[in-house]
């Protein structure tokens, strides 16, 4: 990567990333290539690399597998770091002949064009709340999983449940006389130790997260929300971050995924299902609470009356409306530290 040219402005870097190496691909701001290099990965190396770049050179790497060490050893060297979006670049699968060098070398050529799409780079705080909300989903599943299999364990076994509860004290109590031997009994056995195990762990990361954002003025303000918990407050406000990089509640929404497909061409228009692009997690935090909002809420009105108008085949629709409403509301939680509207009904 040694200088081949007299340019003088701010060099362009684009970074195709990978799990072992990566490539560096440098050109100047009109496009003219200036080296490109291939480096086994680690902040030592990379920031040893980009030092060749000239003070302050713009970087772009994509949100890809592992990018959270890159971008900070790359901002720590003093350059300016740019995350594309994953699908911004999607058009290089298309291309006959793809290698990585061609890859780096276009995401620079789109940054130096003002054509990239780029993804937000969260700080170092929100990156450890997202961490723990993400990873005690994954827990929450296993658990759910786990005890799936204690019913098929169950089923298998011709035996009927007879509690509401089964993972609950009375149906402990009944899972421990239950007629279960053999292979089936050691199977459940260790699935309730495991599901045991799950349940202090989740009990851990709740604690963790809680702490972490116990001082957060957005955290306590979305909670006035109904159907809005600890839980999921922190997922809310773990995904969107930065609230204020949103210019209004629908871009908010459109970030999330929730706002329905949009194909104009001519006289044509076509508006489909939500497009769910955005964060998973979000989505499943807003529908969640859905759940558990009241009749008697901004979301329970708007829910109940689009199924009394449109019937009920139109539940799942009117979940999905509720749910942008909840984000709506959500929004000027995040940037306002309170929901007015919600203290205006309350006073009424």
């Amino acid at each position: 990567m040694d200088r081949q040219s007299g340019y003088a402005g701010p060099e362009i870097v684009g970074m195709d990333l990978h799990r072992c190496r990566s490539v560096l691909v440098r050109t100047t701001g009109a496009g003219e290539r200036l080296g490109r290099t291939r480096i086994d990965n680690s902040p030592a190396a990379l920031k040893a690399e980009i030092a060749k770049a000239g003070p302050a050179p713009r970087v772009v790497l994509e949100a890809t597998y592992g990018w959270y060490w890159a971008a900070d050893a790359l901002a720590e060297a003093g350059a300016e770091v740019h995350l594309a979006h994953p699908l911004g670049v999607k058009m290089f699968s298309y291309r006959r002949v793809k290698t990585d060098e061609r890859d780096a070398a276009d995401l620079a050529d789109l940054l130096r064009m003002g054509r990239l799409a780029e993804a937000w780079i969260a700080p170092q705080d929100v990156r450890e709340v997202r961490e723990l909300v993400r990873y005690r989903h994954r827990l929450l599943g296993a658990r759910t999983s786990a005890k799936a299999q204690v019913h098929a364990v169950l089923g298998k076994a011709g035996i009927q449940v007879p509690v509401n509860h089964l993972f609950g004290r009375a149906g402990a109590e009944w899972l421990a006389r239950a007629g279960l031997h053999g292979t089936y009994r050691l199977r459940v056995d260790s699935l309730l130790r495991l599901i045991a195990f799950l349940s202090a762990e989740i009990a851990a990361v709740e604690k963790q997260t809680t702490g972490l954002l116990a001082d957060d003025p957005g955290y306590r303000a979305v909670q006035a929300i109904p159907g809005i918990g600890p839980v999921l407050a922190a997922v809310m406000v773990a995904e969107i971050g930065d609230v204020h990089r949103f210019a209004s509640p629908a871009k908010l929404c459109s970030w999330a995924g929730l706002t329905p497909r949009h194909r104009a061409s001519d006289t044509k228009v076509h508006r489909g299902s939500i497009t769910k692009q955005g964060s998973k997690l979000l989505r499943w935090a807003c529908v969640e609470a859905i759940q558990r909002s009241g009749a008697d809420t901004p979301m329970g009105r708007l829910r109940n009356r689009i199924v009394d108008r449109r019937g009920v085949q139109a539940r799942s629709t009117a979940k999905t409306a509720a749910a942008r409403k909840l984000l709506t509301l959500v929004y000027y939680a995040l940037r306002d530290g309170e929901v007015r509207c919600l203290a205006e009904r309350t006073r009424a």
